[in-house]
């Protein structure tokens, strides 16, 4: 989504330091007044009569504990996710185990996802077809299905 122009803005200002009211200048401009209203308050609070940057590189909250992760997983392989999750919010950084792994894995470092997820057995046909308990199409072994 874009904002809107800044020569936009400035005509709502414009109108508004002509004392028009908020919502005779949505109505003019098509804009809603409730953005009329958030134009006017930046502009009185903060003194910006620009929109919000949109986008841009956000550093990581674990940029910093790059050396920590890697001698923890070191120590044990086999740590979850979760756990570090965990082990970080007893330092007091919040981080969802997503944007951890997004981190780790920049870092090139393995981490054990949730252990329930993982196969229990191999992947392929075989084992869904052993599944079926030796039912072959046509033998009767189906329940019917009365209309």
């Amino acid at each position: 989504m874009q904002s809107y122009s800044q020569d936009l803005r400035e005509r709502v200002l414009w109108a508004l330091d002509r004392d028009e009211g908020p919502s005779s200048i949505a109505r003019r401009l098509e804009v809603s007044r409730v953005w009329v209203y958030q134009v006017r308050d930046r502009a009185q609070k903060l003194g910006k009569r620009t929109s919000f940057q949109i986008g841009g590189h956000r550093r990581s909250r674990v940029a910093d504990l790059e050396s920590v992760l890697r001698a923890w997983i070191e120590a044990e392989p086999y740590l979850a996710l979760s756990e570090l999750s965990a082990r970080l919010a007893e330092q007091n950084v919040s981080i969802k185990p997503g944007a951890l792994w997004h981190q780790l894995n920049q870092w090139n470092l393995p981490c054990k996802k949730n252990p329930a997820r993982q196969r229990a057995r191999e992947r392929g046909r075989a084992a869904s077809a052993a599944s079926m308990g030796g039912c072959i199409a046509g033998d009767g072994c189906r329940k019917s299905r009365i209309s």
